[in-house]
């Protein structure tokens, strides 16, 4: 009984020390468009402890617009980089106004900040890997949503790094309704002069798509679109438009194909995968990441509810007991 009880209070005090937010200064990161981010820092957390042969290390990439801080949950014991187990690195990507963005930097402000892709987010996070954290290898990378764009990409450019890989509710090449959806949202902004209004309107369709008009409808009565328009447009207010649209511009051009076949792709990975998607998403639409999935002959699991793009908090448990079994020895 006292032995569980230490055991509990040790795990808290060790996730409150290394929940810190922390930074990397990884100096100018060369970008795949031939640009520079000038003095690029890289924002971070970790959690647990590594092991003595250093093999126990996750990183976990955040999701569009999210933070390290918002994926604290990922390293709570039981999570799928479960603290007592892993040393789970959650890193904030380029753009999400805590590493290097255009809301922070000051040598490239807003506008003038440079167009960057997925690909140049995992660079700069295996500079943090490799240059701050002096790691040589991870077990695992996995992230939700642009954080499962990031693991597909984490996958083909540095494939001997990495044991294992779990994309979710991620997509390896954006789809047609992708890029029409996330290219309407740019399209507003850029039109909109990024003005608050724009960012306004594109914080409803945001949460529109969210879910799905099943997941409204048994959620919400028409009576409540009104307060639930005012509250996202309140909460729109804390958005940067330069950084979601820096974003943005990174996920339309996902593609970790880059005019290979599957074939070729497939000799190229080296990484165990488990890919998880949401039938019902339409945010990040399902077909590309079950199609590699597929073809590649790895497991795919499917989150069949009407949450959509949600399915990850509504099927936790799915996602919980699929990716610590997979996440196995």
């Amino acid at each position: 009984m006292h032995k569980s009880i230490f055991l509990l209070l040790f795990l808290l005090v060790s996730l409150t020390t290394f929940a810190q937010q922390r930074f990397a200064d990884i100096g100018d990161l060369l970008l795949e468009n031939g640009q520079t981010i000038r003095n690029c820092r890289i924002g971070y957390r970790t959690y647990g402890t590594l092991n003595r042969s250093r093999s126990n290390a996750i990183l976990v990439p955040t999701w569009f617009g999210g933070t390290s801080q918002q994926k604290a949950f990922v390293a709570s014991p039981g999570g799928v980089a479960d603290s007592t187990r892993f040393y789970a690195i959650v890193v904030d990507a380029i753009g999400n106004g805590v590493s290097s963005s255009p809301s922070s930097s000051t040598a490239q402000p807003g506008a003038q900040f440079p167009t960057f892709t997925i690909r140049d987010m995992v660079r700069s996070q295996y500079g943090l890997v490799t240059k701050t954290l002096k790691l040589s290898h991870l077990y695992a990378v996995t992230g939700i949503s642009m954080g499962g764009m990031q693991s597909f990409e984490w996958m083909v450019s540095y494939p001997d790094f990495v044991d294992k890989i779990v994309p979710i509710v991620g997509t390896p090449k954006q789809s047609s309704y992708d890029r029409l959806f996330w290219g309407t949202q740019l399209a507003i902004l850029e039109r909109g002069n990024f003005s608050a209004e724009a960012m306004q309107i594109v914080s409803a369709l945001h949460q529109l798509n969210l879910s799905t008009p099943g997941y409204f409808f048994g959620h919400m009565n028409a009576e409540e679109e009104p307060e639930f328009v005012r509250k996202t447009e309140i909460n729109s207010a804390e958005t940067n438009p330069y950084n979601w649209a820096s974003q943005l511009r990174a996920m339309i051009g996902q593609d970790i194909y880059r005019g290979r076949t599957v074939a070729e792709l497939k000799s190229a990975i080296r990484a165990k995968l488990l890919v998880i998607v949401a039938t019902q998403d339409h945010m990040v639409t399902p077909g590309p990441a079950s199609e590699l999935a597929r073809a590649l002959q790895v497991p795919l699991v499917q989150l069949t509810g009407e949450c959509g793009h949600l399915a990850t908090s509504c099927e936790e448990a799915t996602v919980r007991r699929e990716v610590t079994a997979f996440f196995k020895p």
